[in-house]
């Protein structure tokens, strides 16, 4: 497992193996076609989303063919029209749950989260139950060569970033409202990253007992498994104990 960030959700990112069963593109392709058709159409330069979805492809190491390909599918005639919908969800030792989808068969998603969810000790809760509990915040995450920490920091505090934190990666943390300031100094200084996004942050994590912990793994595991879930958030505090004990 890739090394923790307290602005991360844990196993927000699996790439290796998530890559390996192409789970990683298909939600990109997900989130480059609603891009195309509620962000305003093809043009990346007009489209703000679709550029933000397109540079998170890259970041991701998809092929410049399959990122075109799925642009011109999403423009075109016949491409597959997705709803998103967000599911607020309580699981094991009462931890919060909120989950992202894109999906062309609501009927189905919401079957298969309920399942998801009945099967490993959680159920789904009322829509806004979990809204106080997450706020929503622009996460940027960038490779740390060639950086100069402290001018680094200094450039993106000024730009809006309120955290900037050095660890395998760097992650830049700003409010949701400063997300395309952040977007445009990294521009400028000519610094594409490995992923940006708004991010659905815990106000108050939860720490859970070991047992409780497995299951909401496993529970976590199965969801973002989910060809229709984009995004998983939590409120559970980070053990990297027990994450070892799993591993």
């Amino acid at each position: 497992m890739a090394g923790h960030s307290k602005w991360k959700n844990i196993m927000h990112k699996k790439g290796a193996a998530d890559a390996k069963r192409g789970k990683v593109f298909t939600k990109l392709i997900k989130e480059i076609s609603v891009a195309v058709k509620t962000g305003g159409g093809p043009d990346i330069e007009s489209n703000p989303r679709l550029r933000l979805a397109v540079a998170n492809a890259k970041g991701l190491n998809m092929p410049k063919d399959n990122i075109e390909r799925a642009i011109k599918k999403a423009s075109g005639a016949g491409g597959e029209d997705y709803i998103e919908c967000t599911f607020e969800a309580f699981g094991p030792g009462g931890i919060a749950l909120f989950i992202e989808c894109a999906t062309d068969n609501k009927i189905r998603t919401v079957g298969n989260i309920r399942s998801y969810l009945a099967k490993h000790g959680g159920n789904l809760g009322k829509d806004g139950c979990l809204q106080f509990m997450f706020e929503r915040k622009g996460i940027f995450s960038m490779s740390v060569n060639g950086l100069d920490e402290e001018e680094f920091t200094m450039e993106m505090i000024d730009a809006g970033a309120f955290d900037v934190e050095f660890d395998d990666e760097v992650s830049v943390i700003c409010a949701m409202e400063d997300f395309g300031n952040i977007q445009r100094k990294l521009q400028e200084l000519e610094l594409e990253p490995l992923e940006a996004s708004l991010q659905r942050i815990s106000n108050d994590n939860k720490k859970i007992d070991e047992e409780s912990f497995k299951k909401f793994i496993k529970l976590l595991e199965i969801i973002e498994d989910d060809d229709d879930v984009q995004k998983v958030y939590h409120n559970v505090e980070f053990d990297e104990e027990l994450l070892e004990k799993l591993a």
